[in-house]
Order: structure tokens, then C-alpha cells, then sequence
């Protein structure tokens, strides 16, 4: 991990694989006009939100440290978060999602460290700080949600993708960087869609990873709890979103109750949601996450989980009945009457018990692939997992004698018993031979000149998984981003009008009280005359002061912002009618 990030005894218990992932926040690097922005969300969002909004939500910002008038800095929320036992981390963008969930098993809040553009202060497709911070963390303070959300992360990590998953993926995450980014043009971002747009059409039958993901986007990013007719919001991408998380609440949107058909539910990520799911509670949630689970190839294993690793061309594991793990590439598979009788991989392979590398069956020992036969022997009923010392010296699996296994389906494994791995119930779990051949009818699988082979023992794949069995096993430090965050130079303009927030902001929170405040107004009128966001706040302070004059030049220049830019007419109607009732947030 970068030596720049504080570190917590939450964070310290991450294997170093999503250590890779994390960057340092950079607090120093967000602009005043980066601290506007958040304020300005914040407040609106407070101020609407406190109405519509889990009543974890409000709770949740005082539990977690997230102020309303300034960007959150990490270490100060993972000091107030260490509390309810989890941590934060900062990250560029999008991430793999097997790893975003993998940081949700291990309590850590997966946030964008970067902030929107005062042009996209509405919403943004790219993940952002106002996202993660003001969205996600809130309703993390509500214990049944965050074991929720832990679960998550411990099934979904597991998830198996497609080999057009990650294609999909990279594609998201560069459509929302260059849509964020300033000065991209209209076409490059025709392109990115239409990429996107076709990618999501011929995905093919949906990965379990594509259909925990659905579930995912409609509960912790987009989901209401409540009645279909009365819901409240505790999804991130609303409660982060001042133009959805109002229109949301309209008839527009169509609320179903939520179930686990809400994984066969496509998402848009770069439009707002036609229709959302509404949770009854918090455990239902857990109820949905258990059923979708159940069909997962984690815990059904057997011949569809095995293709579902061989199309995703991706490192994944099985898991035998008698505990032996697999973990691979896994290439190819021989099957007979519905399950899987041969499985093979290729390249490097590990073999582990119960998550736990065996000794002299590392990457090393099998860096060419693993292949064994799965199941009974045929014409005998007793697997050879469960049978006695005296069962396997009868049928002659003992050490140093020449025997010919034959497997039902056709499998023989013909050569000189070497020795015996047993697990800690006594079962016998790995048999390796010498001068050994291994044979499917007419096909060769292996060959004595190839040396030891090493049969794995189990009458059943009980379960198939992404990624290895041992984390330590595999070298998982291969994380290239292709795709950057695109932070433009700014232009001498730029700093300028930032110079100009900063003085407001040093005002405000009592740093230099000698800044005239009317100058500044002059300023911006003459060189900045379309910025609209900075003129709410000094009608905030001028309107707090009761400084009558002061607030008609800036509404009257406010009038005018609004009749040379009308889209941003309703932002500032909020901003002003937040600041005119005096609420307090």
C-alpha cells in the first residue's frame, strides 16, 4: 500500500491483492469550487432527503463523520467508521467488480476519490466521492444494512463472470471518465455508448457475476425500503443524485416490489431508472441475497458450475466432496449422463483444503495444468473418499501397488501408488502415482514420461468459484487500469474563478473576515458573468448578515445568470429557496 495512506487495523486485515487497488485521497488537490459543489449537494440533499430518505440516512451522516460544508477527508472517516467496524478507502473510478465486492467482504467502503464537475452537479456516471461518501457510508451506520452489504460482498466476490464481462466493464469505466471529463467531445462519447450499447446486446446468457451485479445496482445503488405506495430511499446512486432522488419519488418511475426477478433486470448506467425495486425492510434483502445464492455455482458446483470457469476463461476454483480444492484456468471437462467425470485445466494450478494451499501442490509443483477423474469407481458403491484402510487395501489403493482404477464413465487411471493425502476427518483426498496413464476411451489425458500424476479424490464438484482457493497461491498483483481519470491543466481563467470561491470559503469559515465580498461580486460579474454557483453563496452570507443591498445585486445578477444559461435556472431557484426558508442543515 502506498505509504501515504494511513492504515487501520481494518485495512491491515487486506490481502495484499486489493492493496492494489488504493490511492491516496489527495485531500489538498480538491478546489474550492470542488468544496462548493459538495456543500451544494449536501445541503440540498439534506434539506429534500430528510423527507424521503431511511431515516438511517440523517443518522448515519453525524455516525460517520460526512459534513455537510466540506468533502470528507478519508482518515477522519475511517477514525469514526473503526466504530461500527468498517474503514474507507480511496480508488480511481470504476473498479473490477469481483474486487469491489471483495472489499465489501472485508468491511471496507470502496470510495471514488475524485468529485464531479460544477457542470455535472446533478448527477454523473462516473463513481464520485459525493457517491460514495454522502451515498454509501450513511446507511452503512444501520447494522442490519451493513451485514447486508458485508454479505454481499462475500457471495458476490465469488460470482463467476463471462469473458465479455470484463470487456463490458472496461467499456463502462471509460464512457464515465471521458463523460466527466471536461472537454470531451460529443462524438468520442457517440462512440463510447454505441461500444457500450453493443457489448450489452450480445452478452450472451448472463453471468452470475451480470446477475449479482442487477442485484446489486436495484438494492445498494438504487433501491427504496418501505410500502410500494409510501417508500423511503436508502440507495446510494439516489442518495447522491439531486435531480433522482426527486423524480424517483414521482409517478414517473414505476416501484416494484423487490424480489429476486430484480436480477434479470438489466440497468442503464448513463440515464435515469424507468422503474425501482422497493424493499419491505432491511433483512428481506438478506432473504433475496440467500435465494440468489442458492443458484449460484458456489454452492451448487457439479457440471454447470465447471462450464460456467471454462467460459469465463478466467482463474476460478472447484471444490470436491471431500474438501480438495482446484484452483486454475480450467480448460476443458469429460462428461457422462449430466455430470462431470474428467475436469482439466490449464497452465498454473494449486491445490488447497479448506482454503489453505497443500504442501507440495503449489503453482510450481502443477505450472502446466491439473487433471483428474471425478466420481465412483464402477461396479463399486463406496467412493474411495469414504472408504475404511481396509476397504482401500482390498480394492488395492495402498502404497507401492500397481492398480488400474476405473471410473464410471469410462476414466482409467492405470500406474504405481506412491502415497495418499488425507484430510483432517481421515478421508483420503489426493492419491499420486508413477509410470502412470491416464485414459477416456481412446483418448490419451495423460502420460507416464510426464511424470508424477497426482489424482484428485471426490464423487462430486460440490462447488465452483471465481478466483483461487488460497489467495497466496497466485500471483493476483496484475492490476493495469486501462483507462486514467483525466484531470485537464487548468486554464489561468480557472484558477482565477477558484481564487475567487477560496476567498468566499476563507470567509465563510472565519480564516480572513477582511475579504470584501462586494468586490468579489464585481469580479465575478465582469469575468466570470456565467458562474452561478458562487453567487449562492455570497447570498448566503449577505442574506445571513442582513445585508439588504448586497443580496438585490446579487439576485438581480442571478437573474440575469438564469436568462443566458436556463438549464442551470432551477439550481439556483434550490440553492436560493434553501437559503430563504433558513434551514438549518
Amino acid at each position: 500500500m502506498d505509504q501515504s495512506i494511513e492504515t487501520n487495523p481494518i485495512l491491515n486485515r487486506l490481502p495484499k491483492h486489493l492493496k492494489q487497488f488504493i490511492k491516496p485521497q489527495n485531500y489538498e488537490s480538491y478546489s474550492a469550487i470542488d468544496q462548493a459543489v459538495w456543500r451544494y449537494v449536501m445541503r440540498k440533499n439534506v434539506d429534500f432527503l430528510k423527507t424521503v430518505a431511511h431515516k438511517s440516512y440523517l443518522e448515519g451522516l453525524k455516525q460517520t463523520g460526512i459534513s455537510i460544508d466540506s468533502i470528507p477527508n478519508m482518515y477522519g472517516m475511517n477514525r469514526i467508521l473503526k466504530d461500527i467496524g468498517w474503514a474507507a478507502v480511496a480508488v480511481d473510478g470504476f473498479i473490477p467488480p469481483n474486487a469491489f465486492m471483495e472489499f465489501q467482504a472485508y468491511n471496507v467502503l470502496v470510495i471514488a476519490s475524485d468529485i464531479r464537475q460544477l457542470e455535472h452537479i446533478e448527477y454523473t456516471p462516473a463513481p464520485d466521492i459525493i457517491h460514495e461518501g454522502a451515498g454509501h457510508a450513511p446507511i452503512i451506520a444501520n447494522p442490519e444494512y451493513a451485514e447486508y452489504l458485508r454479505r454481499f460482498g462475500e457471495i458476490g466476490c465469488k460470482a463467476i463472470s463471462s469473458a465479455k464481462d470484463y470487456e463490458l466493464y472496461e467499456a463502462v469505466r471509460h464512457l464515465s471518465i471521458i463523460k466527466e471529463a471536461p472537454n470531451t467531445s460529443e462524438k468520442d462519447i457517440a462512440s463510447a455508448e454505441k461500444k457500450v450499447e453493443e457489448l450489452q446486446q450480445n452478452m450472451g446468457e448472463p453471468s452470475e457475476m451480470a446477475l449479482i451485479r442487477n442485484l446489486h445496482w436495484w438494492t445498494v445503488e438504487y433501491g427504496l425500503i418501505g410500502t410500494i405506495e409510501n417508500p423511503k430511499i436508502y440507495g446510494a446512486g439516489l442518495l447522491s443524485s439531486i435531480g433522482e432522488s426527486a423524480w424517483c419519488m414521482t409517478d414517473a418511475v414505476e416501484k416494484l416490489p423487490y424480489n429476486i426477478s430484480a436480477a434479470f433486470k438489466d440497468f442503464d448506467i448513463t440515464k435515469p431508472q424507468p422503474q425501482l425495486y422497493v424493499t419491505p425492510d432491511f433483512a428481506h434483502l438478506s432473504l433475496v441475497l440467500e435465494e440468489f445464492a442458492n443458484t449460484m455455482a458456489l454452492r451448487k458446483g457439479g457440471l454447470s458450475g465447471v462450464n460456467k470457469l471454462i467460459n469465463s476463461q478466467a482463474l476460478g476454483s472447484v471444490e470436491l466432496s471431500t474438501g480438495l480444492q482446484i484452483s486454475g484456468i480450467f480448460s476443458e471437462v469429460i462428461e457422462a449422463n449430466g455430470n462431470p467425470i474428467y475436469i482439466q485445466t490449464t497452465g498454473k494450478t494449486a491445490l488447497s483444503y479448506r482454503e489453505k494451499e497443500l504442501v507440495g501442490h503449489g503453482v510450481e509443483n502443477h505450472p502446466d495444468g491439473f487433471g483428474s477423474p471425478i466420481g465412483k469407481l464402477k461396479g463399486i458403491n463406496l467412493a474411495i473418499e469414504d472408504m475404511s484402510p481396509r476397504d482401500l487395501s482390498a480394492y488395492h489403493i495402498y502404497e507401492e501397488k500397481k492398480v488400474t482404477l476405473e471410473f464410471e464413465g469410462g476414466v482409467k487411471v492405470s500406474g504405481e501408488i506412491i502415497t495418499g493425502k488425507r484430510n483432517l476427518q481421515g478421508k483420503i483426498i489426493l492419491i499420486s502415482f508413477k509410470n502412470c496413464t491416464v485414459t477416456h476411451n481412446n483418448t490419451v489425458l495423460f502420460k507416464p514420461e510426464w511424470g508424477i500424476y497426482d489424482m484428485a479424490v471426490g464423487k462430486d464438484i460440490v462447488s465452483a468459484f471465481s478466483g483461487p482457493a488460497d489467495l497466496n497461491s497466485f500471483n493476483l498483483m496484475t492490476h493495469k487500469i486501462s483507462s486514467q481519470t483525466i484531470h485537464v491543466k487548468k486554464s489561468e481563467k480557472r484558477l482565477e474563478l477558484e481564487n475567487l470561491y477560496q476567498l468566499v470559503r476563507d470567509y465563510r469559515v472565519g480564516k480572513n473576515m477582511t475579504v470584501s465580498r462586494t468586490k468579489v461580486l464585481e469580479q465575478l460579474i465582469e469575468k466570470h458573468p456565467n458562474d452561478w454557483l458562487l453567487p449562492v453563496e455570497l447570498y448566503e452570507l449577505a442574506f445571513k448578515g442582513n445585508e439588504k443591498s448586497l443580496c438585490e445585486s446579487i439576485l438581480k445578477h442571478l437573474e440575469t445568470v438564469k436568462q443566458n444559461k436556463p438549464e442551470v435556472g432551477k439550481l439556483i431557484d434550490d440553492g436560493l429557496d434553501i437559503i430563504n426558508k433558513k434551514v438549518k442543515v
